[in-house]
């Protein structure tokens, strides 16, 4: 890894600047010390001594910046992680859910789509996956291919099994997928209802009234102006009544957003639209 400079501040910011006025990608907001070591890694995993020499790289380059999108975004994730919010998803929020005769659920940064996949199969076992509509999106358009094919490797499906029935699932897992060698393909019913697309939430406005957002470890990398604009941006999304599911690791509680929400289940971070907000 690059050496620590006194004018690195400096130059990441003038990176992140030209990056933004460049692509259109604003960086800013996320949470500095992250990004910081992400970037010094870029550089440094390239050759390049200076965070200058980088900037100049992704200028000149486009696919150089796609590679750079991969390596700022998080794609830690896999199928039931936590599984008891995929518990509590299944016995208090499905119940709101199938009052609705159709309803939309937004799965917001969701990378590679292990757990939007996941919450699929909660649907199905409950009988109302054919009421909805789940919006998948992700800033980085390899994490979305990358779902979208719903390969993955088939150790990690096995090891997936413990999970799956910890989040209350009731038949055996492995009739989700189909393995080959050392890959494993999920059902392709299970991908029927849902529509992978790429959105920024930095940037980007709401697309469509939903019923239940989910957005996990993704507002952990924003910093405090980021974290409330995308929280404003879900309370905007959600009809009265709907519910936001967050990480383990964060919380509303200290967001001016968080006056706008009751909380449902704080150990698992799932969050409810006041009717009145």
């Amino acid at each position: 890894m690059i050496a620590s400079a006194p004018d690195d501040d400096a130059e990441i910011e003038s990176l992140l600047e030209a990056v933004e006025r460049r692509y259109g990608y604003d960086f800013r907001h996320y949470a500095r010390p992250s990004l910081r070591r992400r970037i010094r890694h870029r550089a440094s995993s390239l050759g390049l001594q200076r965070i200058a020499d980088l900037r100049a790289s992704l200028l000149a380059d486009e696919h150089s910046f796609a590679d750079f999108v991969s390596s700022i975004a998080v794609h830690v994730t896999e199928m039931f992680r936590d599984p008891a919010f995929f518990r509590a998803l299944r016995e208090h929020v499905v119940p709101m859910l199938r009052t609705y005769p159709f309803f939309n659920v937004w799965h917001a940064g969701c990378a590679t789509g292990e757990e939007v996949y996941s919450f699929a199969i909660v649907l199905e076992e409950e009988g109302i996956y054919d009421r909805a509509r789940i919006y998948a999106t992700d800033l980085e358009a390899s994490a979305l291919a990358h779902a979208r094919e719903a390969i993955y490797p088939l150790k990690e499906l096995r090891a997936y099994t413990e999970s799956y029935r910890a989040a209350g699932g009731k038949g055996a897992f492995s009739d989700y997928y189909h393995s080959s060698s050392d890959w494993a393909k999920l059902d392709g019913s299970l991908g029927r209802r849902i529509t992978f697309a790429r959105h920024n939430l930095v940037t980007d406005a709401v697309f469509a009234e939903t019923q239940l957002i989910v957005c996990r470890n993704v507002l952990i990398y924003f910093d405090r102006t980021l974290q409330e604009r995308a929280v404003a941006l879900f309370h905007e999304s959600l009809c009265p009544g709907g519910f936001l599911g967050l990480g383990s690791q964060e919380t509303l509680r200290f967001l001016p957003s968080a006056a706008r929400f009751d909380t449902t289940r704080e150990t698992e971070r799932i969050y409810r639209k006041r009717s009145r907000a």
